[in-house]
């Protein structure tokens, strides 16, 4: 698709960002710090959940609410990465000026979300017991907190969906700016209903369930305000279906990479599991302290899917190729940087959530273990987020497949029944990584994904003109 140089008078006055214009390293930078911040609030206020339960409410409590991570990321992961593909598509008509097509994809992505938010809701309440008894976990705590996080589960995609839009036109300081209000208010919900009034787990889920909802509020507020490209309007919420295609080709991928991660994970929970409440909650506590690590991999996977995204849109080749690869650097160094002080204060940092001395010695045995290749976890979320913004998103669909889920199954499946040891279990996220990590490398450097948009015919066609 050609450039379009002429933009509209909404385009100039959009509060919104271009990223194919500048350096590229600065213009992602510029972008990926905001989203960052973000991020780094978000993980702030979970593990303030974890410290404010496990000081309050007990080890018990903190393996209840630890315990449901990985379920709740398994059913809302999916909507999550499926709304990714808006993204992609809205970045893409953006960085190409394609403002009709943006305002069409904003409106479909916002109805798809209100009604996978409703639906996840729905069943979230529903079979919150059945997949916790499937798990292995019968605390009734932790039924308890599912079901009261899913009950607002639609505020959390909606979040989620509204974000992305902004973060697809360029503007990431306002998501951080409704997150650093919402964090803030989800500690305060958390100190006053836990700490200070002494209810349980409920209240933790309760004021992560509000907060979210005010950041979703904020970000629809910002949507709604006229004279921007993707100015929201309730009565233009429809859906059209060449978009729809369009938005499920690059999202479905990524929403069933998600699940499948996802569902891995839910399996290593369950393994978890079995070796009690002092496991579960060192590896609750050391969920937390892994999110941390998260924050440069996944602002600069964002990041980079939006850059990437435009500049494919706009045709520009080589400015999308340099900021990959600065994109990819800047985030394995800082990742690596958090490992070794993950690796170094581990026990310390187990210790803030719980000083129970079997659960800090699991939780600094599992950091021993995993935070050393952080490196290799933000190389392949990278190049994951490059795939995605150059419209690519079932490469890393297939690879977290093969990968992240069915050899990390099989593995683990096999190393339990060798020996049934806690670290055997912890080995599976490093391996899995390497794996990952080696062959992403041999898709990046080998593969066209440069011209990720092109039709084929014209990817052959450039081709044999190369020859």
């Amino acid at each position: 698709m050609p450039s379009n140089p002429h933009r509209t008078s909404r385009f100039h006055a959009a509060e919104a960002t271009l990223l194919t214009k500048g350096n590229p390293k600065a213009a992602i930078a510029k972008f990926a710090l905001p989203i960052f911040l973000s991020q780094l609030f978000q993980q702030l206020y979970n593990t303030a959940d974890a410290l404010i339960v496990g000081h309050y409410r007990g080890t018990d409590a903190l393996a209840a609410v630890g315990s449901t991570g990985s379920l709740v990321y398994l059913m809302i992961s999916f909507f999550v990465g499926a709304s990714m593909g808006a993204g992609v598509v809205i970045s893409r008509y953006f960085g190409a000026g394609d403002e009709e097509k943006v305002s069409r994809a904003v409106h479909t992505n916002v109805l798809i979300s209100l009604i996978s938010g409703a639906i996840l809701s729905v069943f979230g309440v529903i079979l919150a017991p059945y997949l916790l008894h499937w798990m292995g976990n019968d605390l009734k705590q932790s039924v308890v907190y599912l079901r009261l996080y899913f009950g607002g589960a639609i505020a959390t995609v909606m979040y989620n969906s509204l974000k992305g839009v902004l973060n697809a036109v360029g503007d990431s300081k306002r998501p951080l700016y409704y997150l650093i209000f919402s964090s803030m208010l989800n500690i305060l919900l958390d100190w006053l209903l836990v700490g200070v009034m002494g209810y349980g787990v409920g209240a933790a889920a309760v004021a992560t369930v509000v907060s979210q909802g005010a950041s979703a509020l904020l970000c629809l507020r910002q949507l709604c305000k006229k004279g921007n490209v993707y100015t929201l309007s309730l009565r233009k919420l429809r859906i059209d279906r060449p978009l729809l295609r369009e938005i499920f080709k690059y999202g479905i991928p990524t929403g069933v990479q998600n699940s499948v991660i996802g569902l891995a994970n839910v399996l290593v929970q369950t393994n978890i599991n079995s070796f009690k409440e002092d496991a579960m909650a060192a590896c609750a506590a050391y969920s937390k302290i892994e999110g941390f690590a998260f924050l440069p991999i996944m602002s600069f996977s964002m990041a980079l899917t939006t850059y990437i995204g435009q500049n494919l849109g706009a045709r520009e080749y080589d400015r999308a190729r340099e900021g990959a690869r600065f994109g990819i650097l800047t985030s394995v160094i800082l990742a690596e940087i958090i490992g070794l002080v993950t690796f170094f204060g581990s026990g310390t940092l187990i210790g803030l959530f719980d000083k129970k001395p079997a659960v800090v010695a699991i939780g600094a045995r599992q950091c021993h273990i995993e935070a050393l290749f952080y490196c290799l976890l933000a190389f392949s979320h990278c190049i994951a987020g490059i795939c995605r913004g150059a419209g690519k998103a079932i490469v890393p669909m297939v690879i977290m497949l093969a990968v992240w889920c069915v050899f990390r199954i099989i593995y683990i499946t096999v190393a339990m029944r060798i020996s049934h040891t806690i670290e055997l279990l912890f080995w599976a996220y490093p391996i899995t990584w390497t794996i990952s990590s080696v062959i992403y490398l041999i898709y990046y450097l080998k593969s066209d994904w440069i011209h990720g948009f092109e039709a084929p015919a014209n990817r052959l066609e450039r081709l044999k003109a190369a020859r």
